[in-house]
């Protein structure tokens, strides 16, 4: 399979290209020009795909986009890895259930696309040195970090908004030290994500330090968070398949996106909700037609505190290329009142959340249907968001052991001004 550049269709790449490089020319996302629905001689439904266990069932989702670049055994080693922990889909009502993506060694769903992009690396580095750099909103940078920690010849630069996410998001990733480098930037995750992108906008400094980005930009992160749609719906009953809802926490785009390319490949999902918080541009998009980006708030889900979501424009290619209907997306904006409030009425259901899930939980509770099964996306162990749930539920939240293991460790980052010359001299030292 060929990957397209978005903004110039000239440049075509392979799997192991898309990977290695990141970004694309004029800041162009690396995406296939067409999803084809699943289909194989042995396994010719999806019913049956979804009968497969996950590793098998991941493997053969997986392949079609990979096969030019890594052979079978490669593959499923990868696989193995990636989906080492669960996506465990969680009864919370009746007709709502919360598919919990925290179970892997950061806590959140990000381990999932890192875990797969760092083991992909390794096998198409060359022993050549990678330097990877993301930005972060609180929880890529520890998934990313933990997920290369160690890997010989990459070297991962970490920038996030300073005072702007949680103290445990932040201690996740920032006491590792090693090949990573963690940077605290004076400014907004908006201001994060355009360093990214100047920095790969200057070709000699990408070919000085073999730069690449470890953001959902990057194509291997999105067709890992695939898979675990498929093991959502396949551990719905047969017969409730096609009335499922998704609602997504959505702040980059990168976790919608992957959905709706999961239903383009076949999997049964009737709709779908993107849900923000009070950073509303997409909702505001799907109801106006205008792109009208505002300065970024900063909320209890800092996650999503993103007023110009980087992975938008592979969501309006697969709308424009009549791949996906948009009237099968909606948008949805919660504001901070609403996210307590959803906190407080899942903590009645007997099930305690944080504020990202509790974000789309309100979102898909706002047109959900007697008929339709309803799934929202719980994208961080609640423990991560500590202060938050603490206060809201009146609770001493206790700290799974991998929280604890870096709580009193000592933070090795530096901060920065936003500046663009300041960081090209730090990857270039």
């Amino acid at each position: 399979m060929k990957f397209y550049n978005l903004r110039k269709e000239s440049q075509v790449v392979d799997f192991s290209t898309a990977v290695r490089t990141g970004l694309g020319e004029n800041q162009g996302l690396f995406f296939p020009k067409e999803f084809s629905a699943y289909n194989s001689s042995t396994h010719n439904s999806i019913d049956e795909l979804l009968e497969l266990p996950v590793i098998q069932r991941n493997y053969k989702i997986l392949k079609p986009f990979v096969e030019e670049n890594l052979s079978d055994e490669q593959l499923l080693d990868i696989v193995e890895r990636t989906f080492a922990f669960p996506a465990k889909l969680e009864k919370v009502t009746e007709n709502t259930y919360c598919l919990e993506l925290f179970h892997g060694p950061t806590l959140a769903f990000k381990d999932f696309g890192a875990t797969f992009m760092a083991n992909c690396l390794k096998c198409f580095s060359n022993g050549e040195k990678i330097t990877i750099l993301t930005a972060t909103s609180g929880d890529t940078g520890a998934a990313v970090a933990h997920a290369f920690h160690g890997i010989e010849n990459i070297e991962v630069v970490i920038l996030y908004p300073k005072g702007k996410i949680s103290q445990l998001q932040e201690k996740m990733f920032t006491t590792l030290g090693g090949n990573i480098k963690t940077v605290s930037i004076k400014g907004t995750f908006d201001d994060c994500q355009q360093l990214v992108k100047q920095s790969f906008d200057d070709r000699a400094l990408v070919e000085q330090v073999g730069l690449n980005s470890a953001n959902s930009i990057n194509i291997s992160r999105l067709l890992a968070q695939v898979c675990y749609y498929f093991d959502a719906i396949a551990q719905l009953p047969k017969d409730k398949r096609e009335q499922s809802v998704i609602s997504v926490p959505s702040g980059n785009f990168g976790n919608l996106t992957a959905g709706i390319i999961a239903k383009l490949l076949g999997l049964p999902i009737k709709r779908f909700i993107a849900t923000t918080n009070v950073n509303d541009t997409v909702p505001r998009y799907l109801q106006t037609g205008e792109w009208l980006p505002k300065d970024t708030i900063a909320t209890l889900s800092n996650a999503m505190d993103v007023s110009q979501p980087n992975n938008w424009p592979r969501i309006e290619y697969m709308i424009e290329s009549k791949q996906f209907d948009k009237n099968l997306l909606r948008g949805e904006s919660v504001n901070e009142e609403q996210t307590t409030q959803a906190i407080l009425e899942l903590y009645k259901n007997n099930y305690i959340s944080e504020p990202h899930a509790a974000v789309a939980y309100q979102g898909l509770n706002t047109s959900l249907t007697n008929d339709e099964i309803g799934i929202f996306l719980g994208t961080a162990h609640p423990a991560k968001f500590k202060e938050s749930v603490d206060e809201i539920l009146g609770m001493n939240l206790p700290l799974p052991i991998e929280l604890e293991n870096c709580v009193n460790k000592q933070g090795l980052s530096i901060e920065m001004e936003n500046s663009f010359e300041l960081l090209r001299d730090l990857l270039k030292n």
